[in-house]
């Protein structure tokens, strides 16, 4: 996110990089993580909708920077800001509400190979290009019909 900030860098490479590892990541904890912990009990429902409500909210901030033709406008500045404030919101609850307590419920085992589960998918994807304009409008779309992104 400093690159992105920075005027002085590829801000074009680094948006399209970000974008790939923040796609890769939110789609692999949601696929991989999210589900295990409930199945495990260490989170509850609700929790893991809050996750993906703020993964969804990192994606649409995230195409508004990816959608913008130049990167050095004002606008970009703008978008990069939200873009910032909703991926930097997402951590800290996460580790509060979902990290810590999965800690305590779910034994060294199978966190390990909920880690290694979790990288092995994100670099799949991350491989594969998840983070391309035109699939991060997809996956804002999919999140706008499930009601991820409502403003309630």
């Amino acid at each position: 996110m400093r690159q992105l900030r920075d005027s002085s860098s590829d801000r074009d490479a680094v948006r399209h990089a970000f974008s790939e590892l923040h796609v890769a990541h939110a789609t692999a904890e949601e696929e991989i993580v999210y589900p295990k912990l409930r199945r495990k009990q260490a989170i509850t429902g609700h929790e893991q909708e809050h996750g993906e409500e703020e993964h969804a909210e990192g994606n649409e901030a995230l195409l508004k920077v990816l959608e913008l033709k130049g990167t050095d406008t004002q606008a970009f500045d703008d978008a990069v800001e939200e873009l910032c404030k909703a991926v930097n919101h997402h951590p800290a609850e996460e580790e509060l509400t979902i990290l810590n307590p999965a800690r305590e419920e779910v034994g060294p085992k199978v966190r390990a190979e909920l880690g290694e589960a979790f990288a092995k998918r994100r670099n799949e994807l991350i491989a594969r290009g998840c983070g391309s304009l035109a699939r991060v409008r997809a996956i804002v779309k999919a999140a706008e019909r499930e009601g991820l992104l409502d403003d309630a």
